[in-house]
């Protein structure tokens, strides 16, 4: 008997395309990055940001729509060569080689991510955030996007070399 599928914890909002542009600046996002959207729905960001910036990078989703989706739409823009993507869920994936990572989740689904980051990423991983942030982890950058397509906030974080025992839990 095989288990039935995940379901995704949130329904798919895109991110806006001035907030992806703002991301990529905010993240300082370059061909030496190995970037991770996690969360990645249908790719957009990450298709951008190895358009933009020339990244490779990973692109994790549990829903298989949306990967089908993206695989097609970093066909078509050129850049599937450079990214890939994987039906995964978050809380159980391995993405510890990122230098960047993305996300656009829920606060409460951004703390409990949070432990996962902070063991499995490297000091200095660049962490960008649209919309939320990750509670009593005080955010590196602030950066306000107003007037833009919908009033996106976007937060940037570092990781740290030592990480704050309050930090490693939620």
């Amino acid at each position: 008997m095989s288990l039935p599928p995940s379901r995704p914890d949130i329904a798919f909002i895109p991110t806006p395309a001035d907030a992806i542009e703002a991301m990529l600046d905010l993240a300082q996002v370059t061909a030496a990055d190995r970037f991770y959207d996690l969360g990645c729905g249908d790719g957009r960001l990450l298709i951008r940001a190895a358009q933009r910036c020339g990244c490779r990078g990973v692109g994790i989703d549990i829903d298989p729509v949306q990967i089908e989706a993206a695989i097609a739409s970093a066909q078509q823009a050129g850049v599937g060569d450079r990214i890939g993507f994987r039906q995964e869920n978050l809380y159980a994936s391995d993405f510890a080689d990122a230098t960047v990572v993305a996300i656009y989740l829920l606060p409460h689904l951004n703390l409990r991510l949070r432990p996962r980051l902070l063991s499995q990423l490297r000091p200095g991983t660049r962490i960008v955030s649209h919309q939320f942030d990750m509670g009593d982890w005080q955010p590196d950058r602030v950066v306000r996007l107003e007037p833009s397509e919908e009033d996106s906030t976007l937060y940037l974080w570092i990781v740290p070399f030592d990480i704050p025992s309050n930090l490693a839990t939620t």
